[in-house]
């Protein structure tokens, strides 16, 4: 018979208080968590307004830029995967929410713009994402909420380095 329970091949066992979080990793577990639940809340509520998760990010781009942008750019601002940001535009100008076109000044590029039909859904958007905010800290106090900007600001200073750096928009 074979003993398995020796000290050599001990059964792993964690404590009951670490959850389904990895050990020692309790705070980055319940992060994520919230990362998702917050991705497939606001991903129900853009449902409304014919938008999947992520391209309201990159509409946001384009609305703010108020004109047409690079697609090169609006990767590096957006800071996704170029082919994410790729069929993202390509979901979104067959729904007519951009248009994308060679650069004049330069072939190989890429102009991409929001339409004006994209353009009437920011105040939608704007009013999904205030409201899924407002539904996420609903019980906090003005100095709860302060506090917890301020601390997952630290936390993602924190980060930086470890994901190798950050851009000026993350860090603000």
């Amino acid at each position: 018979m074979n003993d398995t329970t020796g000290p050599e091949q001990a059964p792993c066992t964690r404590p009951a208080e670490g959850g389904t979080a990895p050990p020692g990793g309790l705070v980055g577990h319940l992060v994520t968590r919230v990362a998702r639940l917050h991705r497939t809340a606001a991903g129900r509520a853009l449902r409304e307004s014919g938008l999947y998760p992520g391209q309201e990010i990159v509409l946001g781009h384009l609305w703010e830029a108020g004109g047409p942008v690079r697609q090169s750019d609006l990767i590096k601002a957006v800071e996704l995967d170029p082919s994410t940001v790729t069929k993202t535009l390509q979901r979104l100008e067959q729904s007519g929410h951009v248009t994308r076109a060679p650069d004049p000044a330069d072939r190989r590029a890429v102009l991409v713009e929001a339409t004006e039909l994209s353009c009437a859904l920011s105040r939608q958007v704007e009013s999904v994402w205030a409201g899924l905010e407002e539904h996420a800290l609903a019980g906090l106090t003005p100095a709860d909420r302060a506090e917890l900007t301020r601390l997952l600001a630290a936390v993602e200073a924190n980060l930086c380095d470890r994901a190798g750096g950050c851009s000026q928009a993350e860090a603000e």
